[in-house]
């Protein structure tokens, strides 16, 4: 799952960055997620697989904060990107004869910016506020990594500071961007039901509801593991919706947003018959 996280996500941006006809902003937005999504798979899975090789679990408290760092930076950015994304495909189908003066590349590269900011604060906060508790030594996080919902159950000191923390920032970094999202596909459906020819319907519908899939997926675990931060949730519960969040959906990204795509998937083949034309020149020698 992680080759094919990684592999799709790296392809779809070096398409994009080939290709001139996909420099447009729904494109730029795209290879923003990829590469957070690769990223933010990083962030766990190789640790993981190192662990099952190993057989060792162990991480250093360093190791732990700043996997919890990585990881809610790049959560974040995926939250982010996907309410952007929304948005884009919102102005493109509910007021397209605007949308190049609305989503100039000013506004792509500030809201791209702002995503990286937000993020990055959100993240920073979230994780400088452990600073501040007390662990036993030798603990064991009923994890496959450092989940900040999880290392604050192991704490012994009081944390009301920081789940007041938790609760704000996935209100600020995750409800408002899903209710943005929701708000985004509520009035591009508004406009497609106004379509007359239904193949165009079947077609506008087929691709948002695959888009919405992933972000019901996404959001729906995600939330539910850092909303219930403070209770007494299961960790297996909080084990299986973590890995639908952190895995599959990642995953499923590039088959969702590129071999659903007719551009992509025609610039996807050139890239690979240029990479397959260098490749028989090397070998032959040639210049």
């Amino acid at each position: 799952m992680y080759l094919v996280t990684f592999t799709g996500n790296l392809l779809i941006i070096l398409t994009i960055v080939s290709d001139s006809h996909l420099h447009t902003p729904m494109y730029f937005f795209l290879s923003n997620l990829s590469f957070a999504d690769i990223c933010f798979t990083s962030t766990t899975i190789p640790k993981m697989l190192l662990n099952l090789q190993t057989q060792s679990k162990v991480i250093t408290y360093k190791a732990c904060l700043s996997q919890i760092f990585f990881f809610i930076v790049f959560g974040c950015l995926d939250n982010l990107f996907l309410t952007v994304m929304a948005y884009d495909r919102f102005v493109a189908i509910c007021h397209p004869l605007h949308y190049t003066v609305i989503m100039n590349s000013q506004v792509c590269g500030l809201l791209a910016l702002g995503s990286w900011c937000l993020s990055v604060m959100g993240s920073l906060i979230e994780t400088l506020t452990i600073l501040r508790l007390s662990f036993c030594t030798n603990l064991e996080i009923p994890h496959f990594f450092c989940d900040l919902p999880e290392v604050l159950k192991l704490t012994c000191s009081d944390t009301l500071i920081n789940n007041i923390v938790v609760y704000f920032a996935t209100g600020l970094l995750a409800v408002i961007p899903f209710s943005g999202i929701l708000f985004s596909y509520y009035q591009i459906v508004s406009s497609i039901l106004r379509i007359s020819s239904a193949g165009g319907k079947f077609k506008a519908f087929s691709t948002c509801g695959a888009h919405l899939l992933v972000v019901f997926l996404f959001y729906g675990t995600g939330l539910g593991v850092y909303l219930s931060s403070a209770g007494t949730s299961s960790s297996r519960t909080s084990l299986v919706a973590s890995v639908m969040y952190t895995m599959v959906t990642p995953m499923l990204n590039p088959f969702i947003y590129s071999l659903r795509n007719r551009d992509m998937k025609g610039a996807l083949g050139r890239l690979l018959s240029r990479a397959t034309s260098l490749s028989d020149r090397t070998v032959a020698g040639l210049p």
